[in-house]
């Protein structure tokens, strides 16, 4: 087999043991509902005294406790090992999990990617490649807690552009002869999930046969996998393993945990696939306020802002009621990055307010009904059009895309040691 030329491999994947209940150990990933702690707060209670998941993240809403938070992490993650709580589950191999959400089930493999066919370096052009732009000044925290972490879960989704369906959807015509993992309802209104091992020579066969085949169709300098979630938690896992591959021989290089990130790869033609745009949101200021200063910035950078037309549209938000504005003659290739470049010249100038990034409508709406907060809606996004995007763009703005509502985001089920 070939897998060292297409990127993956087949990897020792950990689960909780037989004992452990997958509903209060599977949690939703820790870059959602940033904005809404109470969320976490439900979760945690959901869980109680349980093992869970939840107790190896760190759920972003809380990253100004990281200091204290992040040595009970690891303590958590050694005690789980040595209790016997998270056991190797498939040895080596894959899980094909099913993914039941309001769209419909979304199918996937949990893999294990070489880091070494990965980077974010601007202008590099590897086969595992992010699709947005990289901010290096948010992994310091998440290089923290990979640090001295035994184990890693994983909430990272990388896509493949198969049209003809000739990679995961086999596999799942096949799922009646394969052993069944993990079979459960998830917490908080997540849907369900479903696993089976793919462990047999014939299936890792045929998992290595369809990647090379696929690969095959690319052309030059092949974008085979695309991240499309977790990106920042990819390039995590790259950063940490350039700190110490340097101190590796070369056969401990060949083989280091370090080297090969836990992932999940979907089609992008997955009919439950929906790709969402992500909202912004602006605090510490007034929907008056902010108007005032586009419509100035607009005509200062060659554009201007009306409520009907052609141009990039945006729905603006607040307690005050909503309005569409069409940014004529915008500045940015797509959407999201017309809106950002204001939004960053904004904040600049106004050090009072801030933003974030709201995953689903209905969240944005709900958080733009507060005092001194604005929503800004962005339009759908074509997931069709999505790999040619990339190639030409080379990476998107930061946040420009969303793979489903926050409830439909990767639950943390399987595990991985590093």
């Amino acid at each position: 087999m070939s897998f060292e030329r297409i990127g993956i491999r087949p990897a020792q994947i950990l689960l909780p043991a037989p004992g452990v209940k997958p509903e209060t150990w599977a949690c939703i990933a820790c870059d959602q509902y940033t904005s809404e702690p109470d969320y976490w707060q439900k979760a945690f209670a959901a869980v109680g005294n349980a093992p869970s998941a939840i107790r190896l993240i760190l759920p972003e809403y809380n990253l100004k406790n990281s200091e204290t938070l992040i040595p009970q992490i690891h303590r958590a993650m050694t005690d789980y090992l040595a209790q016997g709580l998270l056991i190797p589950a498939v040895d080596p191999g894959f899980v094909l999990c099913e993914r039941t959400i309001g769209s419909g089930t979304r199918l996937g493999l949990v893999c294990a990617v070489d880091l070494e066919q990965y980077s974010f370096e601007k202008g590099s052009l590897p086969l595992i490649r992010p699709t947005e732009q990289t901010i290096t000044d948010r992994l310091p925290p998440r290089l923290k807690i990979r640090r001295g972490a035994p184990v890693e879960l994983t909430h990272i989704m990388i896509l493949i552009d198969d049209p003809e369906r000739t990679v995961l959807e086999p596999l799942q015509a096949a799922k009646t002869t394969l052993s069944k993992v993990y079979d459960f309802d998830l917490m908080m209104g997540g849907g369900h999930l479903a696993g089976w091992a793919v462990d047999s020579a014939a299936m890792l066969e045929r998992v290595d046969r369809s990647l090379n085949a696929l690969m095959d169709t690319k052309g030059e300098h092949p974008l085979l996998l695309a991240v499309g979630d977790g990106n920042h938690s990819l390039a995590t896992a790259k950063a940490y393993w350039n700190e110490i591959r340097e101190n590796l021989s070369d056969t401990e290089r060949e083989h280091h945990p370090a080297r090969f990130a836990l992932c999940e790869i979907v089609n992008i033609h997955d009919e439950a696939l929906l790709f969402e745009p992500i909202h912004r949101i602006v605090t510490g200021t007034s929907r008056t306020a902010i108007m005032a200063d586009w419509l100035q910035y607009a005509a200062k950078n060659g554009m201007s802002l009306q409520r009907a037309g052609k141009g990039h549209p945006f729905t603006v938000v607040s307690a005050d009621g909503e309005g569409t504005v069409v940014v004529k003659n915008p500045e940015g290739a797509i959407p999201c990055e017309t809106i950002q470049r204001f939004l960053d010249s904004f904040l600049s100038r106004h050090p009072e307010a801030g933003i974030d990034f709201i995953h689903g409508e209905k969240s944005l709406r709900a958080l733009a009904e507060k005092p001194g907060t604005v929503g800004f809606l962005l339009p759908e996004i074509d997931k069709h059009t999505f790999f040619e995007d990339v190639k030409k763009l080379g990476v998107l703005p930061r946040k420009t895309f969303s793979m489903g509502e926050a409830d439909e985001k990767r639950f943390y089920m399987e595990a991985k040691k590093i």
